[in-house]
C-alpha cells in the first residue's frame, strides 16, 4: 500500500513538473511572434509587476540590506524592483538568443552586443593552454559562451540544470547548439573538467552559486561559503584564471567584457592558497555587483537564510 501511495505521488509529481515546463515553453514560443526589442520591454515589465508579489521578494529585501546597510529602503526597493526586472529581460533574452547575438569578430561595426577584451579571446584560441573564464549571474550571463563559440574558442561549460526536468532537457538542447560543450553540475563534473584542463583547454565556470559544503569566505561583508572547485583545478594544473562577465545596455544591447588574466595569491611556499583564490573569486563578483547591483540576481539564497526569512 505505502509503494502503491508512492507511486501516486510521484506520478502527480512528473505531471505537475510537466504541467509547468509546457506553460513556460508556451509563455516563451508565444513571445517568439513580436519582434525582439518590444517583446523583451513587455518581459521586464512583466517581471516588476509580478516579482514584488512573490515569497521570494522577501529574501531579495533581505539579501539587498545585509548587502548596503547604507542606502535607504525606497533605493533598495528600486534596485529590487529593477532586478525583477531584468529577470523578466533574461527570460525573453532567451526566445531571442539567436536574434541578439550580433557580433562577428571579423568585422568590427557597431550592433547590439559590443566586446571588451577581443585580443583576450584571441590569445586564449590561436595559443591553447589550460586556462578557466569565470562569471556570474550578473546581465545575461548566457551570452558569454555563445561570444566564446563566435570567437572559435571551444570552452566546456559547467552549469547548473533546471529542477524541473522536462525545463531541463530543453534548456540543455537549447544550450549545447549554441554554447560549445556543456556539464550539467552533479557528483561527477569535476572530473570532466579535470580532463578538459588536464587536454590543454579551457573550462567556463559560475562561482557566485550557494554552496553548502564550501569553503568560508565573505561576500559583501557577510559569511558566505564559496565552491572551492575553480581553485583545486587551478593548483592541480596551474591553469590561468580570466575574469568575464555580461552588462546590459540601454536599447536592449549588451557588453561582453574578458579581463586580463588575475594573478592568485599563493602561500609562503609558492602553493596555490585554496581558500585566498575563494575569496578573491568573492570579491571580484562584489565589484561588479556594487557597479551594477540591478543586474545581479538577487533572488538566490547565496548567504543560505532562506529558512530564517521565510520563518
Amino acid at each position: 500500500m505505502k509503494m502503491f501511495l508512492t507511486r501516486i505521488v510521484l506520478t502527480l509529481r512528473r505531471f505537475q513538473q510537466w504541467l509547468v515546463a509546457q506553460l513556460a515553453f508556451g509563455l516563451l514560443n508565444a513571445l517568439k511572434i513580436f519582434p525582439a526589442d518590444p517583446a523583451i520591454r513587455a518581459a521586464d515589465r512583466l517581471g516588476r509587476f509580478i516579482g514584488p508579489k512573490l515569497w521570494r521578494h522577501k529574501l531579495m529585501m533581505t539579501n539587498l540590506r545585509n548587502a548596503f546597510p547604507e542606502k535607504a529602503e525606497a533605493e533598495l526597493q528600486d534596485i529590487a524592483v529593477a532586478s525583477w526586472g531584468h529577470m523578466g529581460r533574461l527570460a525573453a533574452e532567451y526566445v531571442f538568443l539567436d536574434r541578439l547575438f550580433d557580433f562577428d569578430p571579423e568585422q568590427d561595426k557597431p550592433g547590439r552586443v559590443e566586446v571588451s577584451g577581443t585580443q583576450v579571446f584571441l590569445d586564449l584560441r590561436d595559443n591553447p593552454r589550460p586556462f578557466i573564464v569565470f562569471t556570474a549571474h550578473t546581465g545575461n550571463f548566457e551570452i558569454l559562451p555563445v561570444a566564446g563559440k563566435s570567437f572559435g574558442l571551444e570552452v566546456m561549460v559547467m552549469f547548473r540544470p533546471p529542477n524541473n526536468p522536462y525545463i531541463a532537457e530543453k534548456v540543455f538542447s537549447f544550450r549545447s547548439s549554441r554554447m560549445g560543450q556543456l556539464v550539467p553540475s552533479h557528483a561527477g563534473s569535476a572530473f570532466a573538467l579535470a580532463r578538459r584542463l588536464e587536454a590543454g583547454g579551457g573550462v567556463g565556470v559560475l562561482v557566485d552559486q550557494k554552496f553548502r559544503k564550501g569553503l568560508p569566505t565573505s561576500f559583501f561583508g557577510q559569511p558566505v561559503k564559496t565552491n572551492p572547485l575553480l581553485a583545486k583545478l587551478v593548483r592541480q594544473f596551474d591553469a590561468e584564471v580570466y575574469p568575464a562577465r555580461c552588462i546590459r545596455l540601454p536599447g536592449n544591447r549588451f557588453r561582453l567584457e574578458i579581463e586580463p588574466r588575475i594573478e592568485m595569491p599563493r602561500d609562503a611556499a609558492g602553493n596555490l592558497d585554496v581558500q585566498a583564490t575563494a575569496q578573491v573569486l568573492n570579491d571580484k563578483v562584489e565589484s561588479w555587483v556594487r557597479e551594477y547591483p540591478e543586474q545581479w540576481l538577487w533572488y538566490h539564497d547565496r548567504w543560505h537564510i532562506k529558512k530564517t526569512v521565510s520563518s
